[in-house]
């Protein structure tokens, strides 16, 4: 959007009075909205600006054209060339102007003489020169400081960013607030922009790459097992290491994010990794003879060492990006609360449940 804010809402129009009001009701929405900083409106008015007007009926008295007050004025500010001055083989214009103090104190330019002209009476009752104060009026006002323009229309941006909330649930409420609260004029219209613009492309991209992530784990397990029932075993690992962390997300008081959406994918592996690792070992008991109950008893006990070895090095390696507060650590904290709270659930499911489960599973399966 051409801005560095997290929410850019961009004004299009004709009017710039318009624009500029427009933009400062948005921005007060926004500043309603909770979880809003650094609001702003793009500065559009401010340039300083010295106005001469002529009186056009005292003109007329003294015989000037507005054309010659003109051009005296540009004289003095701007400066034209008078002559030149040689020193050697180098040239110098000579330029006439008001000295730069003068020129910087508007309060001195209604004193400029001006040539009044000249008749040839030397009885006139007027003097040759009068002060441009009694021949125009000088006012210094404010005007344009820009003017933007995106695809030849002219633009005002209204823009924040975002502290201690999600995004998206910011964006939605601004967009309610703006169409119920702000009436736009005949020929205004609005486009959204900024930061938020990554969020809805990622999420896009992910909500195809999620599918794929599951789509493989399961086709690996389905290769690993050679069946589709172990591989779904396995598999239930997955919605309970979600559930803690989104479980951890809310207890952190932490909104959900890009980050936080690679952290469940990295989450699904480290679950399923667990499950794959118990399941392996209890069919290769069973293929030992034993009975199904010795075989899953057997199998909880044994691997739960390696079980827990993997479930404390994803955690305890994640940790200091849990509780990071320094730059970058908007990023780490949400990927490193899912990874983390997610593993808690999905070792505790590795090593309660899902034996229980393999004993419910598996017995069908050998009875038939």
């Amino acid at each position: 959007a051409g801005v560095r804010g997290d929410l850019a809402v961009k004004v299009f129009g004709e009017n710039p009075g318009e624009l500029r009001r427009t933009a400062e009701k948005i921005a007060a929405v926004m500043r309603g909205v909770p979880g809003a900083a650094d609001v702003k409106v793009e500065q559009t008015t401010g340039m300083p600006e010295l106005t001469v007007r002529p009186k056009l009926g005292i003109l007329a008295r003294y015989g000037l054209d507005a054309a010659d007050v003109v051009e005296s004025v540009n004289i003095a500010i701007g400066g034209r060339v008078a002559g030149q001055v040689f020193d050697g083989d180098r040239r110098f214009d000579i330029v006439v102007r008001l000295p730069e103090a003068k020129r910087q104190e508007a309060s001195t330019l209604p004193e400029l003489p001006i040539l009044l002209p000249s008749d040839g009476d030397e009885n006139a009752s007027f003097p040759p020169v009068l002060p441009l104060g009694e021949l125009a009026a000088v006012v210094q006002t404010e005007g344009p400081f820009q003017v933007s323009r995106e695809n030849s229309k002219r633009r005002v941006v209204a823009q924040c960013n975002v502290r201690g909330r999600d995004l998206a649930g910011f964006v939605n409420e601004v967009r309610e607030r703006v169409n119920s609260d702000v009436k736009l004029p005949a020929g205004t219209w609005l486009d959204w922009g900024g930061q938020f613009e990554n969020l809805t492309a990622a999420r896009q991209r992910l909500a195809i790459v999620v599918p794929v992530c599951f789509a493989l784990i399961f086709l690996l397990l389905h290769a690993a097992f050679g069946a589709v029932r172990p591989a779904l075993l396995v598999f239930t690992a997955v919605p309970l290491a979600l559930t803690g962390g989104v479980a951890a997300l809310w207890l952190r008081g932490l909104p959900f994010s890009i980050s936080a959406a690679v952290g469940f994918i990295a989450l699904s592996g480290v679950a399923v990794l667990n499950g794959l690792v118990l399941v392996t070992f209890i069919n290769q008991l069973r293929e030992q003879g034993r009975p199904l109950e010795v075989a899953i008893r057997e199998g909880a006990l044994t691997r739960l060492r390696p079980v827990l070895m993997t479930a404390l090095v994803a955690s305890l390696g994640f940790l200091p990006m849990a509780l990071a507060t320094g730059t970058g650590a908007e990023v780490q904290r949400p990927l490193a609360t899912v990874v983390i709270g997610g593993i808690l659930t999905a070792t505790a499911l590795t090593l309660v449940v899902l034996p229980a489960l393999c004993q419910r599973v598996l017995r069908r399966q050998s009875e038939r």
